[in-house]
């Protein structure tokens, strides 16, 4: 499991995660409602911490098991 912050929510179902301990200038992980596990995308917010897996997709990384600290 990885840790992060939730840097960015789009009304839409979707958003992004900055992993802890990542580089500056590195590619933030995308992740989708559907990944959330003990919370629904209504009360996440920009700067909840989380954890997370690492999944790969078409389109590249994503989070998958998204589950708010």
């Amino acid at each position: 499991m990885q840790n992060g912050t939730v840097i960015k929510k789009n009304e839409k179902g979707f958003g992004f995660i900055k992993v802890d301990g990542a580089p500056d200038g590195s590619k933030d992980l995308f992740f989708h409602a559907n990944e959330l596990r003990n919370t629904s995308f209504d009360e996440l917010r920009e700067g909840d911490k989380v954890t997370f897996e690492i999944g790969d997709s078409p389109k590249g990384q994503n989070a998958l098991n998204v589950s708010k600290i």
